[in-house]
């Protein structure tokens, strides 16, 4: 029990070193305070240039509120829960594995580090980004995680910040259920985790934006405002009560099972679920809500 105390202490002292060496910029690439902040102006510039809605305003409804949540959620989540749970869970699994004689290491399959740049990144994006559209699909379809997910749901106007408007069990959700395949074909640097990392913000942000794109043939590939809209979607086809269009960076998942679905212009549908008028409005309700759900 100790030694997960003395991880968890350190993880603590760990990220908030880093949180404050972020913020006084004496970081380089693996900056991600500065990071988040000029992704998120290059997006919301964007939104000025090209609004695909054109009566919603820059500050559009609950724009604070989801400039919160993206700042809790990325930065102080991570000091509060993720890292410590992130760092002693994959010790847990390990000493785990340890009672059998076995190691993580017994199960990589690959040497990860032999390989180029550019081919260690396209891995671990590809196997970030299917984990995630499965785990995406379990918060949909299990009611217990989807209590969680209604607050992303929440949302009724669409803009970068909604991006990461979430319940912080969310994140814990998805840790949990890549550690293992990440663990699997581990050795990747902290370069390859943040290469990757930024460019799923920044395609994260685009999907929730207020801009009139679709990236033309690129949208079979990639997640885009015109397809993520539809997932954001207050009415459901018939059929798919669980939701469509789970990509969250890549939307080729969604064409090949068949859970893709643009069936017109989504500008101005109403954005929900059934039921939001009695959700609750404010940032410490809404993370109270599923605490109160039995399902």
């Amino acid at each position: 029990m100790d030694k997960y105390l003395e991880i968890i202490k350190n993880s603590y002292s760990n990220y908030w070193n880093y949180i404050k060496q972020s913020i006084l910029m004496e970081l380089n690439w693996e900056n991600y305070f500065y990071g988040l902040i000029i992704i998120s102006a290059i997006v919301w510039g964007l939104e000025a240039l090209f609004p695909w809605r054109k009566n919603q305003s820059l500050f559009r409804k609950d724009f604070w509120l989801d400039t919160f949540y993206m700042f809790f959620n990325f930065f102080l989540l991570n000091l509060i829960v993720l890292m410590a749970l992130s760092n002693s869970a994959a010790v847990l699994f390990d000493d785990i594995l340890g009672l059998i004689g076995l190691s993580i290491t017994n199960f990589q399959l690959l040497e990860i580090n032999t390989l180029p740049f550019f081919a260690r990144i396209f891995i671990f994006f590809i196997v970030v980004d299917f984990v995630q559209w499965w785990t995406h699909r379990l918060l949909h379809r299990v009611e217990f995680l989807w209590n969680f997910h209604k607050v992303h749901h929440s949302v009724k106007q669409m803009g970068f910040a909604a991006h990461l408007r979430y319940h912080w069990m969310e994140p814990v959700v998805y840790n949990s259920l890549r550690y293992i395949p990440l663990a699997i074909i581990g050795g990747f640097s902290a370069q390859d985790v943040a290469f990757v990392h930024f460019f799923n913000i920044t395609i994260g942000h685009l999907n929730h934006a207020n801009i009139n794109w679709d990236y033309g043939w690129l949208k079979y590939v990639f997640n885009n405002p015109k397809m993520h809209i539809w997932h954001h979607s207050k009415e459901l086809p018939e059929g798919r009560k669980y939701g469509v269009n789970f990509g969250l960076t890549l939307s080729v998942w969604d064409y090949i099972f068949k859970t893709n679905y643009i069936p017109h212009s989504g500008r101005d549908i109403e954005l929900g679920f059934e039921g939001d008028e009695d959700f609750p409005k404010g940032f410490i309700q809404q993370e109270m809500y599923p605490l109160s759900k039995k399902g």
